[in-house]
């Protein structure tokens, strides 16, 4: 009788197929895509929320190029902690580097740092980048690096969504166990162990510095030896890290962060939204 029900229900489906007309066969086959992948980026979310991503999107790539070149080792080191095993100046670095202190404060976007970058790209000139580590942590988790506008609206799909589920805490862990911190390492253990030979947990507050001025060129920069910029960068967080305040301590799942002098952005970056910045887009498209 199961069966019979089952071929029933089956036939009723692919007559009522059958009878819609083309574009009411296009319409339902775009609604079950969307809605089968707003299912699938969901399970994502929702998945590493609790597990460690076993590999990125940026991991791959990587690897291919390492694969592709016979001049280049294949080389991966990674090696995930717990957000407790990580030393507090690391945080601090890379709020202070990533996002200038306001780490806590923003909903996963800096909308007035998007409006100057945007204006300042239509000028020309060097390209300049707008994305905090909420937003780093949802492409390079992900998404495939790319300068697509798709990419850069997905990225802010799961931005939101990261925020929303994850919290502060878990983007932060999530994001010094996958960023790159060199070619084929990956995290901040794996590049404690490479570069100064001891756990990201007993990272002094100096090589905490120069691994977070690593970030905008991983590739290019080396921590245990550092060029003269390199060495420039890391004293420059160093001494941010005393202005801006730091995310000093872990308690009861939060980043409890000490307020410096960065106060006077805190009211502006926890008042803006996607929905604002937008509505402005729109009238620099119109003018």
């Amino acid at each position: 009788m199961a069966k019979k029900k089952n071929k029933t229900k089956r036939h009723k489906g692919l007559k009522r197929w059958r009878q819609l007309s083309f574009l009411g066969k296009v319409w339902r086959f775009c609604w079950v895509a969307v809605l089968a992948l707003v299912g699938f980026s969901l399970f994502q979310v929702l998945f590493c929320s609790v597990f460690n991503p076993p590999l990125t999107p940026l991991m791959a790539k990587r690897f291919v190029e390492q694969v592709k070149d016979p001049d280049r080792p294949v080389h991966f080191e990674r090696h995930y902690v717990s957000l407790d095993n990580i030393s507090p100046h690391l945080i601090n670095a890379v709020a202070v580097s990533e996002d200038g202190g306001l780490y806590m404060y923003h909903h996963g976007f800096f909308i007035h740092r998007m409006k100057e970058v945007y204006l300042k790209n239509l000028r020309g000139g060097k390209q300049a980048g707008a994305s905090t580590i909420s937003q780093q942590t949802a492409k390079n988790c992900f998404l495939p690096h790319s300068r697509h506008m798709w990419r850069k609206a997905v990225e802010a799909y799961y931005t939101v969504l990261i925020e929303k589920i994850w919290g502060k805490r878990r983007i932060m862990e999530c994001y010094l166990n996958i960023i790159e911190f060199g070619d084929g390492i990956y995290g901040c253990e794996a590049a404690a162990q490479h570069y100064f030979h001891h756990s990201a947990k007993e990272l002094s507050r100096r090589e905490a510095s120069l691994l977070a001025a690593c970030l905008p060129h991983p590739l290019r920069s080396n921590p245990a030896r550092p060029s003269g910029y390199l060495s420039r960068r890391g004293s420059t967080i160093q001494s941010r890290m005393s202005t801006y305040g730091s995310v000093a301590k872990l308690q009861e799942g939060k980043i409890v962060m000490v307020e410096g002098k960065n106060k006077k952005y805190i009211n502006m970056v926890e008042k803006e939204n996607l929905f604002d910045f937008a509505l402005w887009l729109l009238e620099q498209k119109m003018k």
